[in-house]
């Protein structure tokens, strides 16, 4: 399996079995992933080479407006995808096999997590990972310490409350906040100028 295969294979939604030649590729960008981020987070680095070696984790370029604070952590990289004017900010979590999808304008606050793997129920194969990608629209803000958890999207122009924990799909225009997350209000016109 190469990277291109097992992408694919994740971006079908399909399980990867424990012990599956996916499952086992999966261990092989982890530890590329778990060597570039320890690269990242172990010292200074200027914008410029920062930006460098986010390319490098993901596998493509990231804008020139990308903006990065440290530390951050994921468990594959390559399945990140990020659009112009992103900032994350420290300590976030991504956890991206099922793929992260990050439009334009997004504000990404502190410890945040994204998730894009879940486990079978049955206990008998709880090895089983079940990817399903995270959508995050353009002019999204999320804030620190929320949880967004496999398959969901998040509308252009949302707000996700410090916190909270999403389990589904969040409206354009409105903000969003508990455990689990549910719609507080849409944003208003003057919010919206």
């Amino acid at each position: 399996m190469d990277l291109e295969a097992y992408l694919e294979h994740l971006s079908s939604g399909k399980p990867v079995k424990g012990g599956s030649e996916a499952h086992l590729f999966m261990h092989g960008v982890s530890q590329e992933a778990l060597r570039i981020t320890a690269q990242i987070n172990g010292s200074y680095h200027e914008p410029e080479e920062l930006r460098a070696l986010f390319s490098e984790l993901i596998g493509r370029p990231v804008d020139e407006s990308f903006a990065l604070f440290l530390p951050f952590h994921t468990d594959c990289g390559k399945n990140i995808h990020v659009g112009k004017h992103v900032f994350i900010n420290m300590g976030c979590k991504f956890q991206d096999q099922g793929g992260i999808y990050i439009g334009d304008g997004i504000l990404i606050g502190h410890n945040v997590v994204l998730a894009t793997l879940n486990h079978a129920k049955s206990p008998n194969d709880r090895g089983t990972m079940i990817p399903a990608p995270i959508r995050i629209g353009n002019n999204v803000w999320i804030g620190a310490n929320a949880t967004v958890l496999p398959g969901v999207t998040i509308g252009d122009g949302a707000i996700v409350a410090a916190g909270a924990v999403v389990t589904r799909d969040v409206p354009e225009n409105t903000i969003v906040g508990g455990v689990p997350a549910s719609i507080m209000r849409q944003l208003s016109e003057e919010e919206l100028q």
